[in-house]
């Protein structure tokens, strides 16, 4: 079978949101230096030292999802503060020269040490120690009145902030997702603030914690009586999703590719949804492209940096990665890859590299 990806771009790609309406997407947060150590056997036992060849460096936090929802050409803006230091220096440059994120609401804050989060990825999986002062600015500092935006991302463990609710009010879509409580008391404050929101992206475990039910399933449908759209991920086992708002019902598998490091992958996959929902996408579409994204990423190491870009994507389609039957599933990627994107490969995007000398 034909790579489906390499077909012309011979359909109108969806047109998300002209000059007069300003950003298709808009958040707030804190943004992390991550120094990513790969090619680890295991963790260092305590007393001893581990040497290894593998490092990179990448904006983490909140700019993980930033990132790739900005290289699928979604017009991105985002408020945090930076501090004055070398760190903040390299990723407000990395994120405004490099990867086209608007900073124009961000502060850069003076004497304040930017967070930094060491990440020690091995045997697929990753263990991390993070060095964070509080942030010298809230959300409601940074944002007193939000900029037109088609959508916002906010994380409810937390209360919806007020920029958020005033860009829903003007008629723009709400995602949120959330992390883990490290408390494991699971609130029903966090469920009483989905009233504010859209879209509802939560991994199984957090689903099923919140809502005190024992499957993937049953969350979901718990979920889904509260907020019109929520899409419940598993990992390994793709997702699953409704949409009170259209009816539709769906779940989608995994895209089977080898996992290098995960760090980042569901920050991703929420890009690709957020995509798909403002391009009008069928549930079963937006659910397939944020696998086929969540799954390019987890073949990088980097968080933000393995974020695919078109150019990727579209490559993927002449790879024998994955079966043809498999690849035939995504065949409704092909009208949006932009043509200048078309055999420009992974290549066309900087992935983390030992970027600080």
């Amino acid at each position: 079978m034909t790579a489906v990806f390499t077909d012309p771009c011979d359909g109108a790609r969806p047109h998300l949101g002209g000059p007069e309406r300003g950003l298709d997407v808009f958040l707030t947060g804190q943004v992390f230096m991550d120094m990513i150590f790969t090619g680890l056997p295991g963790l260092p036992p305590p007393g001893t030292e581990l040497v290894t060849d593998g490092l990179g460096s990448a904006p983490g936090g909140v700019a993980n999802i930033a990132v790739a929802m900005s290289r699928l050409g979604l017009r991105t803006g985002l408020a945090a503060p930076f501090g004055d230091d070398l760190f903040g220096s390299y990723l407000w440059r990395t994120l405004t020269e490099q990867e086209d994120v608007d900073l124009r609401w961000s502060r850069r804050v003076p004497s304040w040490s930017t967070p930094v989060t060491v990440s020690l990825a091995y045997a697929s999986d990753r263990s991390m120690v993070t060095y964070a002062r509080p942030a010298p600015l809230t959300a409601d500092e940074l944002v007193a009145v939000p900029p037109r935006a088609a959508s916002c991302f906010v994380d409810i463990d937390r209360p919806v902030p007020h920029w958020a609710r005033t860009v829903r009010e003007a008629g723009g879509l709400v995602f949120a997702d959330l992390g883990w409580d490290p408390t494991e008391t699971w609130s029903s404050d966090v469920l009483d603030r989905l009233a504010h929101v859209d879209v509802f992206l939560p991994n199984a475990v957090e689903a099923m914690a919140y809502t005190r039910t024992a499957t993937a399933e049953e969350a979901l449908e718990a979920l889904a009586a509260r907020v019109p759209a929520v899409v419940v991920k598993q990992g390994a086992r793709g997702a699953i999703a409704i949409d009170s708002a259209t009816g539709e019902r769906a779940a989608a598998p995994a895209l089977p590719v080898e996992a290098l490091d995960p760090t980042g992958a569901g920050d991703v996959f929420a890009a690709g949804f957020v995509y798909g929902t403002l391009a009008g996408w069928p549930l079963a579409e937006r659910l397939r492209f944020a696998n086929l994204c969540a799954g390019l990423s987890v073949r990088h190491h980097s968080g933000s940096l393995g974020a695919p870009c078109w150019g990727e994507i579209a490559e993927f389609g002449e790879s024998a990665e994955v079966p043809a039957e498999v690849l035939a599933e995504y065949a409704f990627v092909v009208p949006h890859i932009p043509d200048a994107e078309i055999g420009r490969g992974a290549d066309s995007v900087t992935r983390a590299a030992p970027t600080l000398r």
